[in-house]
């Protein structure tokens, strides 16, 4: 009784101590700092051990990276002998067991090589020496141990790598208090993987099934049975990593348990190779690599990765078409341990569909470095064949005939130097009644008919017609950096010109969905909006010429210039139109690089109707609303600048300019304007379609909604009327007449 009274009574006395034990030991003995909310104790649930759980517990970093987390988690549980709470302050805690769940490990190494996990307290520290008779504050006597719902992140500028782990799950089983010993493990996650900024894996799914053997007198690690699933292809490996004092010996042989051609699509992404379990497959697949060799600052391990298919095929239950004669001979290797001198060598790559056959061959060389690249591709195909052969995104969907024979000879250093001239890329891409659906655009884009040259220096566009919407267009010209686009992350320098009979603005509005204003994120209603955007990928010139050109509810005829397109600007120059009878002339510039769309213009107009534009053009009926009632003609000079709204028609609040207009009325239709006619009717000696408004010149300003007019002069008989004043947009009148 009185041992279940002290087992009983203990907790209540030692839990108030645990917390300050748990952290004294371990801020004692690194260069960061542990803190949680709660500690719990139980003597009973894992008897003849006590059972400490500890609440959201951090780990955070100390300078360089302070105040960064290295490590947090929702719950921390470990087990320990009931004995170690007796320990003396500088005597390290025997763990036997340790659970972790909803971890968060956040891993840097920053440009200058400081990583945030080296948080060893300096030797001859005074910390140090306060310890110097202790161990490191723990030991690891584990009988098991996992983790769960967990998340790993690692970033190393230096080397331009980040990796990432989530969904992470891992157990392990073994006595690790003996100097051998074999620790039984399963772990699954999903990867990312980057690398100078290529993505090799992509939430990836993994697993690990390992039964490693331990020696920490050698500091061994042996792979003894091991099974893996990347994706869905499974591996089997064996092998060991020592670690050394200055570096680590790795000799790690896998392969594929299989040969069936099954395996390959098991490496394509699940959401691209959904149920492969139920797709029919002939010939073979293997895939076998070793690594081996010496790891430390200068040397990654020797390597050589082989992927074979010969004669393969395979279909989808679901889908009419086949992919048959497959054949793979790729090669991955390193020989020497030095990054740089890691090659690829795609001795064959083919397949084909119905009739339809395409062959691909590469050898690139230097990749970690100057990458060198020689590589052929050539084919013909049907690209809807594509579908009827492999599930292809939902919502996507081609069409068309593709003829390709294209050869290119490259290295990187020519491409970051911008001597294209330099590179060997030359051949044909012929492309035939192609159609693109995506649910990211609008309206399909069809091209009736393409044709690109390839030379060493630039791209020919010989031909490009097609249609998406109403819009028709034909373009021809040349692509100056074509490789630097693909490989380089440049933008798509050229000259084009630009030819179509009708140009609709409204074909080229993207929905976007955005969160109603005053809504939280949690419950916030979706709104669909439209967008035009002006791609940021060209730095290009186009010669236009457009027979019309719909924009909102005008239409521009005849429509000639120049368009240059760079940063998001749309520069216009020396535009020129029919609009109303009459003819304009514009130059300036539209961006979209802000969240709202901006413009300059320069608008020049000659012998337009004066009621039709006034009537049609947002703009002009709040600048002067009483010119809709004149019949006629005007002449005008415009500079205006603001913001524009999402359908790129000006927001008249944030307008700002100027117009000098000359108008040539022949006379007033009061009936459109209530004030005019009332003015008539009580005004007995005037009678407005008397007015002389031949020759009527006028200079107006407007800013901030408010629209200035200069004072202008008409005549009534012999008589002469000065106006001038202002108004609102919201129509409100300040206006006084002088007359003679």
């Amino acid at each position: 009784m009185l041992i279940i009274g002290v087992l009983v009574a203990a907790p209540f006395f030692l839990e108030a101590k645990i917390g300050d034990i748990i952290k004294n030991n371990i801020n004692r003995n690194v260069n960061a700092t542990l803190d949680f909310s709660d500690a719990d104790l139980s003597l009973f649930s894992s008897f003849p051990n006590a059972a400490v759980r500890l609440e959201n517990v951090s780990l955070l970093n100390n300078a360089p990276f302070a105040g960064d987390t290295l490590f947090s988690a929702k719950t921390v549980s470990l087990t320990m002998g009931i004995m170690q709470f007796f320990n003396g302050p500088n005597e390290p805690i025997s763990i036997t067991s340790l659970n972790l769940d909803n971890a968060l490990v956040i891993v840097k190494v920053d440009a200058d090589e400081n990583a945030n996990y080296d948080i060893a307290m300096e030797t001859g520290s005074q910390e140090t020496k306060a310890a110097e008779t202790t161990s490191d504050g723990f030991k690891l006597n584990m009988e098991s141990y996992k983790i769960t719902n967990s998340r790993i992140f690692y970033s190393d500028v230096a080397m331009g790598i980040s990796l990432a782990l989530t969904d992470f799950n891992h157990k392990g089983t073994g006595d690790l208090s003996l100097e051998t010993s074999e620790l039984d493990t399963y772990t699954d996650a999903l990867v990312s993987f980057e690398m100078d900024s290529t993505n090799y894996l992509n939430n990836n799914k993994v697993s690990l099934d390992a039964l490693i053997g331990i020696d920490l007198k050698e500091s061994k690690y042996s792979f003894l049975k091991n099974e893996a699933l990347i994706n869905q292809l499974p591996l089997v490996f064996d092998g060991f990593v020592k670690l050394n004092d200055e570096d680590m010996e790795v000799d790690i042989n896998f392969i594929t348990p299989s040969s069936d051609f099954k395996n390959f699509l098991a490496v394509i992404p699940e959401e691209y190779s959904k149920n492969i379990e139920n797709v029919t497959t002939t010939g073979n697949f293997m895939l076998a690599g070793n690594f081996t060799g010496i790891v430390d600052d200068l040397h990654i391990p020797k390597f050589n990765i082989n992927i074979n298919a010969e004669n393969a095929s395979f279909k989808y239950p679901d889908l009419p078409k086949a992919v048959t004669n497959i054949n793979l001979d790729v090669a991955i290797n390193n020989s020497t341990g030095i990054t740089e001198d890691t090659s690829v060598d795609i001795k064959k790559t083919s397949f084909t569909i119905d009739k339809d056959r395409f062959n691909l061959t590469s050898k690139i060389s230097e990749l970690m470095g100057n990458t060198k690249v020689n590589a052929h591709m050539d084919g013909k195909m049907n690209l809807a064949n594509l579908e009827k052969a492999y599930p292809v995104p939902a919502g996507l969907s081609l069409k068309g005939m593709l003829d390709v024979d294209i050869t290119t000879a490259f290295d990187m250093k020519m491409l970051e130097k911008k001597q294209y001239e330099r590179t060997r890329t030359e051949g044909k891409m012929v492309l035939t009644d192609f159609e693109y659906k995506s649910d990211e655009i609008p309206n399909p884009v069809v091209l009736k008919s393409t044709a690109v040259i390839f030379n060493p220096k630039t791209v020919s566009l010989n031909e490009l017609n097609g249609s998406t919407g109403k819009t028709d267009f034909n373009v021809t010209g040349t692509i100056n950096n074509f490789l630097g686009y693909i490989f380089n992350d440049e933008k798509v320098e050229g000259n084009f010109n630009l030819n179509s009979n009708t140009f609709d603005l409204a074909d080229f509005m993207v929905a976007e969905t955005e969160t109603a204003f005053g809504s939280t994120t949690e419950n916030a209603p979706s709104v669909a909006t439209e967008k035009i955007k002006i791609p940021s990928f060209l730095d290009a010139t186009f010669n236009a010429s457009a027979s019309n050109v719909i924009y909102d509810n005008i239409v521009l005829k005849d429509v000639k210039g120049s368009l240059r397109i760079k940063d998001e600007t749309a520069v216009l120059s020396n535009m020129t139109s029919s609009l109303f009878d009459g003819k304009l002339a514009f130059n300036g510039e539209v961006s979209t690089k802000n969240t709202v769309p901006t413009f300059a213009m320069k608008l020049g107009m000659d012998q337009l109707q004066i009621s039709e534009t006034f009537k049609a053009l947002a703009l002009f009926k709040v600048l002067a609303p009483v010119a809709q009632v004149l019949q006629g003609k005007f002449n005008s000079d415009i500079e205006l600048s603001g913001n524009l709204t999402d359908d790129f028609t000006p927001d008249l609040l944030s307008l700002s300019g100027n117009i000098l207009a000359n108008l040539m009325a022949k006379e007033i239709n009061t009936e459109s304007a209530p004030v005019l006619s009332a003015l008539d009717s009580k005004l007995s000696f005037i009678n407005l379609n008397d007015l002389d408004l031949k020759e009527l010149k006028t200079n107006l300003s407007f800013q901030d909604g408010l629209v200035s007019v200069q004072p202008f002069t008409i005549t009534y008989k012999d008589m002469t009327i000065t106006v001038d004043g202002n108004h609102t947009f919201d129509q409100k009148m300040n206006y006084k007449a002088s007359i003679q």
